[in-house]
């Protein structure tokens, strides 16, 4: 009941389903079960809360509450070693779990993101230990989660659903299931891997892009062009079904799953003598930007002759995405880390994140407003765009003479950044 399990049981609950969600984290449970939610997804904790008073939701350390259910959905956390590969023991314990209150009939569901292979190769014996059979006793398939952070719940419903499994009546079954409960499209896949690959696909496709986007943000700095414009231009080609489509350059890429799954690529790969190069280099570039960006803040206040350790930066937005309070691998944390590296004064602040999370990430209290964050700053980091820091009135903030407004992922539109030349600023973007 993490991320993706919570929104996935408030929209099944709030679709008439009867959910329950198992979790071994006991304070977590109670707080279902209240009715609430430490997940900040916009609609979560309403829909959430509506499910557990409408008694269509509720939450359980006990395991043993699934042998009820019809249909099992695992959706445990599967995060990569540095080498790259699966840390699979939450995923492991899970499946014993199932396995010992499997019973016939039910159908089992992975959601989790794993390498190809794993649903049948380490799944599916783990399911078998409890004495069924998978394909004659119960069903089993792989649907991978397509969510996107701010947009989960409508993603849920929007998005097609891809959906592999063990033979064609766990496929056609799984699908069935999915298509009736979410009312969206589904993708039936021929295999289990085939659908464990598409997941892949689209955050390696998505990080590769990304990473073009950043090198191009730094060849285009070169002839000191807006990287925007060049990016809005080379978008308007026709290509394939669509067009052309390179994202935006930023501060880097976080989060738990772009900064994970293509490693899963490149060491799945390389553990089958291939060796993918596009994924292992699309992740060396994107774990580059937080180093570019605080040196892009540190070369200019040396141009303005501001020693590091006589300098204050001001990093507004610390989670790994604009409006979101996830701190999962933010990439946000290697830019502090390497202003305070240099000898810089830092002060952070995000009205989203959990100050207690701020501080076991980043070493630092949370300040509580921006003006108290800018006060004297020779730098305002604009590090995740929160809408509550479109209405900063920066005619207005008590920063020092000349500070610079270092856009890591504004993309404020050519008026605005006139505007902060006039007020006194100077601007800096990643490739603008």
């Amino acid at each position: 009941m993490g991320y993706v399990g919570s929104c996935v049981a408030a929209t099944l609950a709030g679709r008439g389903l009867h959910v329950v969600g198992v979790d071994v984290d006991s304070q977590l449970v109670a707080r279902l079960n209240d009715g609430s939610t430490p997940m900040h997804e916009p609609g979560l904790d309403v829909l959430l809360a509506a499910g557990v008073a409408g008694g269509r939701l509720r939450a359980t350390t006990d395991h043993r509450a699934a042998a009820a259910a019809d249909v099992i959905l695992l959706t445990v956390a599967t995060p990569v070693r540095p080498d790259g590969s699966l840390a699979d023991e939450h995923l492991r314990a899970a499946c014993l779990a199932v396995a010992s209150i499997l019973r016939p009939g039910q159908l089992v569901i992975l959601k989790s993101t794993v390498p190809p292979g794993t649903t049948r190769g380490l799944v599916l014996p783990l399911l078998e230990t409890g004495g069924l059979r998978a394909g004659t006793d119960f069903t089993l398939a792989f649907a991978p989660e397509r969510l996107a952070e701010g947009t989960a719940l409508t993603d849920l419903q929007a998005l097609p659903v891809v959906v592999g499994g063990l033979d064609p009546h766990s496929t056609s079954a799984a699908a069935e299931f999915l298509h009736d409960a979410l009312g969206t499209t589904v993708l039936p896949q021929e295999s289990l891997e085939a659908a464990e690959i598409v997941k892949l696909a689209d955050n390696w496709w998505i990080d590769l892009n990304i990473a073009l986007a950043n090198e191009l943000a730094m060849f285009c700095d070169l002839f000191g062009v807006d990287v925007l414009d060049v990016i809005a231009a080379a978008n308007s080609i026709p290509k394939g079904s669509g067009h052309v489509n390179i994202l935006r350059p930023s501060v880097g890429v976080g989060g738990s799953c772009l900064t994970k799954d293509p490693w899963m690529v490149w060491r799945t790969a390389r553990r089958h003598g291939v060796e993918i190069a596009t994924a292992r280099v699309g992740r060396e570039v994107n774990q580059r930007m937080p180093g570019h960006v605080a040196r892009l803040i540190l070369d200019d206040l040396a141009a303005r002759g501001v020693p590091a350790y006589a300098a204050t930066v001001a990093v507004l937005g610390l989670s790994f995405k604009n409006d979101t309070g996830d701190l999962r691998a933010t990439p946000t944390r290697d830019v502090v880390d390497a202003l305070r590296d240099a000898g810089v004064r830092v002060r952070i602040h995000d009205p989203l994140v959990d100050p207690d999370d701020a501080r076991e990430v980043f070493g630092l209290s949370v300040t509580a407003t921006v003006r108290q964050a800018v006060r004297d700053a020779h730098c305002v980091a604009l590090l995740a765009m929160h809408r509550q820091f479109e209405s900063v009135d920066f005619a207005g903030l008590p920063v020092a003479d000349g500070c610079l407004v270092l856009d890591g992922r504004a993309y404020l539109s050519k008026e605005k950044i006139a505007m902060l030349r006039t007020l006194g600023y100077t601007y800096r973007g990643v490739g603008r």
